[in-house]
């Protein structure tokens, strides 16, 4: 197996040049040498939705764009569980607490300190969470309450970020991604493609999860969404070059779980999501996403079993 470990930024870069064939076939062997058939799933649910201050010009969840969206406060705390209890029936074994804003307040904290306590009671379900740039004490509550990874991604390079957002920095993401992981919480940090970014900033997306060592990198796919700034982005990136971003991903982060997370249904054939499994996709987010419509569990159960994967 050909070494990559010594690779410059140029040599990745240099990856892309090769055939899709063949940095399938890399890709897999390095997957196959470090995982078994398994394919981790997850459900999320949005807890809350909407009116969020960040300007992150991709997402409808924010009052800079104007995406027609439902708007809903924190969820109530029954309303949760019963979603995380629906998860695992339908064959999660993660379910992650996600709300919009920049950080919960001090009274929605509170409440979503229950939830994830309510979630941890559910057998064979692992809590996870999403919920913004926290401060070290909101860290160690929801690390003792029950939460083992937490989400939250770079999204971009470190290069390209200030053409997607402003009003926090690269330096924030990766800050909270280095303090979940000083408490004890499995990192959950990954990115989204398809929104200008060059070959280069994919490859500088890769090299900065490298240094963060997260457990999963979710890799979403640009959707582009009616009302955003981005919503005219739909040819900023083909199947194509989707697959050679995730066998690239692969060979930078042999270790890592990579997750088909947003847009992999609307951007990818089913043939080609096959594909990129083959090349090195080993989670899944499954049922829907925060804002838009995901896949159907027993749809995916099925083409794991085509490919003598087992869901987890």
């Amino acid at each position: 197996m050909e070494d990559f470990k010594n690779y410059s930024k140029e040599d990745y870069i240099k990856l892309y040049d090769r055939s899709l064939d063949e940095l399938i076939d890399i890709a897999h062997n390095i997957t196959l040498h470090n995982f078994n058939n398994e394919v981790e799933a997850c459900s999320i649910i949005s807890a809350k939705t909407g009116e969020c201050p960040e300007n992150c010009k991709y997402c409808s969840q924010s009052i800079h764009n104007h995406a027609k969206i439902e708007c809903t406060p924190l969820l109530d705390v029954s309303l949760v569980s019963k979603a995380a209890k629906s998860a695992r029936e339908n064959g999660a074994s993660r379910f992650c607490i996600v709300t919009s804003g920049r950080r919960p307040t001090d009274s929605d904290f509170e409440k979503i300190i229950e939830m994830i306590k309510e979630v941890k009671k559910i057998d064979g379900l692992h809590c996870c969470a999403s919920l913004g740039l926290l401060t070290e004490q909101q860290v160690k509550r929801i690390k003792e309450a029950g939460v083992e990874r937490y989400n939250h991604n770079i999204n971009t390079s470190k290069n390209y970020h200030d053409k997607v957002c402003t009003t926090h920095t690269f330096q924030d993401r990766v800050n909270t991604a280095k303090l979940v992981k000083k408490y004890g919480i499995e990192n959950c940090t990954g990115v989204i493609i398809g929104m200008g970014e060059s070959r280069e900033d994919r490859v500088d997306m890769a090299l900065s999860l490298r240094e963060l060592d997260p457990k999963t990198v979710p890799i979403n796919f640009l959707n582009p969404i009616k009302g955003t700034q981005f919503e005219d982005y739909l040819d900023k990136i083909d199947e194509n070059e989707i697959l050679k971003t995730i066998c690239i991903f692969r060979i930078i982060l042999p270790n890592a779980l990579l997750r088909y997370a947003g847009g992999r249904t609307t951007r990818l054939s089913e043939e080609n999501q096959q594909l990129g499994i083959r090349a090195g996709i080993n989670s899944l987010l499954v049922g829907n996403y925060l804002t838009t419509l995901g896949s159907n569990h027993i749809k995916d159960k099925k083409m794991l079993e085509d490919m003598n994967l087992k869901m987890v």
